[in-house]
């Protein structure tokens, strides 16, 4: 019985992981590995996030962003930009923030694009969501009630830390294709 169970336990976990991503991560590639377990452990908390992941244009992973903030704060985060089953680009995420927050946060951020319109818009570069764009926490069921807002929809999945946060900013973006 035992044997039956773990083996059914671990066909499930490489079926599961076999479908997680559309791309295949280069394993030499540090980033994209980061990317890869982002991911994962996105899908882990809400399974419904597989349909995002199919159904976009593209999208833009930022596996390890660090947030602080005493007042005035600030994020950054480096990522990827995947469309199909390759990494098209990297991307670079800078937020300031100025209200009342206090604290220290890490967190991995996605952004979808619905259609081939809102990834151009992002690669040309300099993109910026503004303080009217709102991410998404992801949590189990979040991807459910989650829509896109002008061809872009935003997630978080907090990794750790403590922020208060009742601040208005925005994150500005930028966007290196790989040649």
């Amino acid at each position: 019985m035992r044997k039956t169970l773990f083996s059914l336990l671990t066909l499930t976990l490489i079926l599961s992981l076999s479908t997680a991503w559309a791309w295949e991560p280069d394993p030499n590639d540090k980033a994209q590995l980061e990317v890869q377990t982002a991911i994962v452990a996105m899908k882990a908390k809400d399974p419904g996030m597989d349909a995002w992941f199919k159904n976009a244009a593209g999208y833009a992973v930022f596996p390890k962003v660090g947030k602080g903030a005493v007042g005035i704060g600030g994020a950054h985060g480096n990522g990827l930009v995947i469309a199909g089953d390759k990494v098209i680009g990297t991307t670079e995420m800078t937020q300031i923030s100025i209200g009342l927050s206090l604290g220290g946060q890490g967190f991995a951020e996605f952004i979808f694009f619905k259609d081939a319109t809102a990834l151009a818009d992002f690669k040309r570069g300099n993109w910026e969501s503004g303080a009217q764009a709102s991410a998404v926490l992801v949590k189990a069921g979040a991807s459910a009630d989650a829509a896109y807002n002008k061809g872009v929809a935003i997630f978080t999945n907090i990794s750790g830390g403590v922020m208060a946060d009742a601040s208005v900013g925005g994150q500005k973006f930028e966007y290196t294709a790989v040649p």
